[in-house]
């Protein structure tokens, strides 16, 4: 029998929903964590399909919106939030300098040109080599603050070589428009928003072995050591609307654009091009390349001390889940 995706988010968890076992569980409530840009928790969220799950099981969600994933890494280890929505894979290393108690219960399938250094059309620069002695911005920490550093590690470059302002996603914007620097390397919804607005010209992105900027979801490793059954939920709820985003791209971006302030939906169906949503358990194996984030952001003297990736706590789905 074939089965007909339904055409909006809300009816396909629906269907799930009334399938689903009724089953007596303690009261209890679930603090997540998520950013504006947080595609699928955004979805999920605005759906309400995760909260009426969790009520099934007697769980209530708190949401609470970051506006980057430090700081929403940082409420998981004082114990003010429970899970988090995804982070580029250099957020936890951080975390994990600082001594952060995670546990690793989702990823994405990587997603290198969900990235990328744009130019002016009218710039100089044509290659990362012409950076030399230009100004840059990225921001402090992310995804693209690596994808700076092996960039300019490919070309035969140091930060040394350059001039980097560390600024938010929305202040780089503003400073790349006025020209106030001369290179951004911006994420998605960022990169497709300047490119459909701005008369701009890729440099690089994380193709070619770059950076593969994965994307992992992150919980409080005593909460989800406690509460797996509530995990297990969230797990299959991303992986459901990371396969519906994929396969409905074009009325994702339609209900994505008031939550994200009104952006063309055309730009946001671009931005989601760029992205895989692919959600799939994470693997060890997925934490060399953040080992190599490690080395690089030790020599370049952001880390504060070395970390070794794969101490972090990984969760299981059952085969259910998956």
């Amino acid at each position: 029998m074939s089965l007909r995706f339904p055409r909006t988010i809300a009816a396909l968890f629906a269907m799930t929903l009334i399938a689903a076992p009724m089953e007596t569980f303690a009261s209890d409530t679930v603090r997540i964590g998520y950013q504006r840009s947080s595609t699928l928790m955004g979805l999920i969220r605005d759906s309400g399909v995760l909260d009426d799950r969790l009520a099934q099981q007697g769980v209530d969600i708190r949401w609470h919106e970051f506006t980057s994933g430090l700081p929403m890494l940082e409420a998981l280890n004082l114990g003010d939030l429970d899970l988090s929505a995804d982070v580029a894979d250099t957020v936890p290393i951080f975390a994990q300098a600082a001594n952060v108690d995670l546990t690793f219960y989702a990823t994405e399938a990587p997603s290198p040109a969900g990235q990328a250094m744009i130019v002016h059309a009218d710039s100089s620069i044509d290659s990362v080599a012409d950076l030399k002695g230009k100004r840059v911005t990225v921001t402090r920490g992310a995804g693209n603050h690596y994808l700076l550093l092996a960039a300019l590690n490919r070309a035969g470059l140091t930060l040394d070589d350059v001039q980097v302002s560390y600024l938010t996603p929305s202040d780089a914007r503003a400073a790349f428009v006025q020209k106030n620097v001369d290179a951004w390397i911006a994420w998605e919804p960022y990169l497709s928003t300047a490119r459909a607005q701005d008369d701009t010209r890729t440099i690089v992105d994380g193709s070619d072995g770059l950076a593969n900027y994965t994307r992992f979801y992150l919980a409080a490793t005593p909460y989800a050591e406690s509460h797996p059954e509530v995990v297990g939920t969230v797990y299959r709820t991303l992986k459901e609307a990371g396969d519906w985003v994929r396969a409905h791209r074009h009325e994702a971006a339609q209900r994505l654009s008031p939550l994200w302030g009104g952006i063309d939906p055309k730009i946001i169906e671009a931005a989601l091009s760029n992205r895989s949503y692919q959600v799939e358990p994470v693997s060890k194996a997925q934490f060399d390349e953040q080992q190599q984030i490690v080395d690089a952001f030790l020599e370049a003297g952001v880390l504060p001390r070395k970390v070794d990736t794969r101490d972090a706590h990984i969760y299981e789905p059952t085969n259910e889940e998956q």
